[in-house]
């Protein structure tokens, strides 16, 4: 990780920034977590976890929802940083302003760990995205169902690795989890019609649409 003390990111424009504060408080809906920011150039990578293992040789997949943002000044970064703060300071900035400052302090994350690769994607087929929407929907109802009253996020988080964990079964990758679909619809990557194209790349499977990418991989199995 690169030390990203006083490290100032400048969007390419007020509507990336505004992008990027969308995006983030997306993420945050799903998981008030970690992300992991990945700038090279002219652009950053911006990596949001939906679904991962809750331990060590836990076998719960990992998907990360994976967004790219355009930079005013080029940037080399890579470090992994508190969503929460992210957006707060997101929250407090001038609507036209593109310089984000990032925290001073940068977090830890397993997941983050070992990121999807940038080049050597294959293509595996396609989803239609209004299967990827029924799913998602079956999906969260499930999980308002499981939920106890009151439930805490420890518990949300269990609730939500049994159910999401659950392979899609059919289609071009029937052995990735059902959190693609739940992380696609809850970040705004599903499109209203038409298909969602699937890429592998060794045990990592993508899932692209203009507006975004779903990653994942396997949990450990020990």
């Amino acid at each position: 990780m690169s030390d990203a003390e006083n490290f100032t990111l400048t969007l390419a424009d007020a509507d990336t920034m505004a992008d990027l504060r969308t995006f983030l408080a997306r993420a945050r809906s799903i998981l008030d977590g970690d992300i992991a920011l990945v700038a090279r150039g002219a652009a950053i990578a911006v990596y949001v976890p939906v679904l991962q293992p809750q331990g060590l040789g836990e076998g719960t997949p990992t998907v990360l929802g994976m967004r790219a943002f355009g930079l005013g000044q080029s940037a080399e970064l890579t470090g992994v940083f508190g969503l929460g703060a992210l957006t707060d300071r997101l929250a407090r900035m001038n609507p036209v302003d593109t310089a984000l400052q990032l925290p001073p302090a940068e977090s830890r994350a397993a997941w983050a760990g070992v990121l999807p690769p940038v080049a050597g994607w294959e293509p595996v087929g396609e989803y239609d995205g209004a299967t990827l929407v029924a799913i998602a929907d079956a999906g969260t109802r499930a999980v308002v169902e499981a939920l106890p009253p009151n439930a805490g996020q420890p518990v949300l988080a269990t609730v939500r690795s049994r159910i999401w964990a659950e392979p899609l079964a059919d289609g071009p990758a029937p052995d990735v989890p059902q959190a693609v679909a739940f992380g696609a619809q809850a970040l705004g990557f599903l499109p209203d019609s038409g298909s969602v194209r699937v890429l592998g790349n060794g045990t990592w499977r993508r899932f692209s649409t203009p507006a975004g990418h779903i990653v994942t991989r396997p949990g450990a199995r020990l």
